[in-house]
């Protein structure tokens, strides 16, 4: 979907709706559905002063894609919509495998000089709108988004640094489990999330967390039973040394 293409379908929605109607689920946003919060995996709602993603916030992501469509999985998958701008290289198979429900996942991978246009035209339309400007936004143009998401009632979420968000998450350190004596399979990934923001979100915490084929956890995963890669060393054949004959060279 181009960028023109989503801010001409934005102010054909706009004309249509009633006034107060702005996200894609539904809502009519009163001051109380102003305050909901969308929900995030269990694993992450601890990083969060508010249990979730608040309405009208802006939680900047950096360092992990992991992260941010660990973000969006629950709340997708409960109803509401998202949009992401400006990454074309999102895996939307990963993104499944995170539990996001991709049919709820509106695509922008190259809106080009448009980008701001397009992404408040998503914040008029969605529920969460991620953002990938990679320095191609002037700050004056990251604050009016911002400000947008606020009186629209979305989240917005940057990849990358964004000035005055409200909370960011940095990827902090990871590593990967599931290799052993140099041969199997990489089974877990542990991932280190700091937090720190402003207002409520000021005091810096961190989390440690675990993702595997069963999603996102907060306790490591048990690494697979028998019948997965790499099999108990009693079962792997025996080969015959390469030496055994070979004729030693005399002198």
């Amino acid at each position: 979907m181009s960028g023109s293409a989503v801010t001409r379908a934005a102010s054909l929605m706009s004309g249509a709706m009633p006034d107060g109607v702005g996200v894609a689920s539904g809502l009519t946003l009163t001051s109380v559905d102003r305050e909901r919060v969308l929900p995030v995996c269990q694993a992450l709602a601890g990083l969060f002063p508010w249990g979730g993603l608040r309405r009208g916030s802006t939680v900047a992501v950096r360092g992990s894609a992991t992260v941010l469509l660990a973000l969006l999985a629950e709340a997708t998958a409960g109803g509401s919509w998202a949009g992401v701008i400006g990454m074309p290289r999102l895996g939307i198979v990963a993104a499944s495998e995170l539990g996001v429900a991709v049919s709820r996942l509106a695509l922008v991978p190259k809106p080009g000089a448009d980008l701001p246009a397009v992404a408040g035209a998503l914040l008029d339309g969605m529920d969460i709108v991620v953002i990938a400007a990679a320095g191609r936004l002037q700050e004056s143009h990251a604050r009016r988004l911002s400000a947008r998401a606020r009186h629209r009632g979305a989240v917005l979420v940057p990849f990358g640094p964004w000035p005055g968000a409200d909370l960011e998450l940095a990827h902090v350190h990871s590593r990967w489990a599931g290799m052993s004596n140099g041969y199997g399979h990489f089974h877990t990934r542990e991932l280190t999330i700091a937090a720190q923001g402003r207002g409520s979100a000021a005091r810096p915490s961190t989390a440690t967390v675990f993702v595997s084929r069963d999603g996102v956890t907060t306790e490591p995963v048990a690494l697979p039973s028998d019948g997965f890669w790499p099999p108990a060393a009693e079962s792997l054949p025996v080969m015959p040394s390469a030496l055994e004959n070979v004729t030693p060279l005399r002198a």
